[in-house]
């Protein structure tokens, strides 16, 4: 397996673990109420902190790979 297949699969996983945290939170705090305000602001922060922690780095990852494959293009002989 290659580094990014590990390094991806890591970000799979902490989003699932993020997700998983945030249904958690939901659950508990609907617990006998009716506490949409309180579920709104939940969803909030696990939504923005997925997006800053986990799409943030992957998509740098994603960049570096494209930089380093056009890279390779340019040093190319041929």
């Amino acid at each position: 397996m290659d580094k990014k297949t590990v390094s991806l699969g890591a970000f799979i996983l902490g989003s699932a673990i993020i997700w998983g945290a945030v249904i958690l939170g939901c659950s508990f705090a609907l617990k006998g109420t009716g506490c949409y305000d309180q579920i709104q602001n939940i969803l909030g922060v696990g939504s923005g902190i997925h997006l800053i922690f986990i799409w943030g780095p992957l998509s740098l990852l994603f960049l570096k790979a494209k930089t380093a494959e056009e890279k390779f293009k340019t040093n190319k002989p041929g």
